[in-house]
């Protein structure tokens, strides 16, 4: 029997959640917030993570639950957000789900590579270190 045909995958590699990772870092500085910065892979298994010091401890297990669902729900985790907000409250029950804001998915070229989840600033601030640190990723 001959081996069937698969596709390639592309994946997010230590260095490249290092490199966002930095990029998250250098713009929290910039701003003088201390977070917690999470890189997960496209399964959700955490590649990276960074504690700021003086970064709030709780912030280490959210940062981490904005990044998996962001790749869990290949979104960010402020559009769940935005149905609770809204009165979707079911969303609160689905598994996995942290309807916080502050996860964004990692997309190159249209596949979902993996998400960065940041805490530790509002939620407002989180997203932005999030999107700043992706600007020169993807």
């Amino acid at each position: 029997m001959k081996n069937p045909q698969l596709p390639t995958k592309r994946v997010l590699t230590l260095d490249a959640a290092k490199q966002i990772a930095a990029a998250a870092h250098a713009e929290a500085k910039k701003n003088n917030w201390s977070l917690v910065i999470a890189i997960v892979d496209d399964g959700a298994h955490l590649l990276y993570l960074e504690r700021m010091d003086t970064a709030q401890l709780a912030s280490v297990t959210v940062a981490q639950e904005k990044a998996f669902t962001a790749v869990r729900f290949r979104r960010p985790s402020k559009a769940l957000e935005d149905a609770v907000v809204a009165g979707r409250n079911v969303v609160m029950t689905l598994p996995g789900a942290t309807p916080i804001e502050g996860g964004l998915p990692i997309v190159v070229e249209g596949d979902l590579v993996g998400a960065i989840g940041v805490s530790g600033g509002t939620s407002a601030q989180d997203s932005l270190i999030a999107a700043a640190a992706l600007a020169d990723f993807v």
